[in-house]
């Protein structure tokens, strides 16, 4: 799994401390068995330690059904009211023949540029 993150500044209002970030994600089925995404779990956390958690189905309304080798590549945002932050989740995935397991996202960073040390 691949994340990428970048700072939307013409979404964002750093007077009024909200700051938007997109992040794309790339999910690939490594394993050989067809899996299914069914629902995703984010914990958003912000510079001052503010932790926002989202559940929800699928992702950006899909259910992903992935073969082995296949993937599924998606876009979507987040905002926060501090200038930098972190996101890492999980995915909860069901294989062909039944079986639950959550693939876990990294902590990912939600920066502006040039705003890491």
């Amino acid at each position: 799994m691949t994340v990428e993150a970048s700072y939307l500044p013409e979404r964002s209002s750093p007077a009024q401390k909200q700051y938007v970030f997109a992040y794309s994600v790339r999910i690939t089925n490594e394993g050989s068995e067809t899996t299914q995404l069914r629902s995703r779990h984010w914990i958003i956390t912000d510079g001052n330690g503010l932790v926002q958690e989202v559940r929800g189905d699928g992702v950006v309304g899909a259910q992903p059904v992935l073969r082995g080798g296949q993937f599924f590549e998606y876009k979507s945002f987040s905002g926060i009211a501090t200038a930098r932050g972190t996101m890492q989740g999980t995915y909860q995935m069901v294989t062909e023949s039944g079986e639950r397991f959550d693939a876990v996202v990294a902590p990912f960073d939600l920066a502006l540029p040039h705003s890491m040390n």
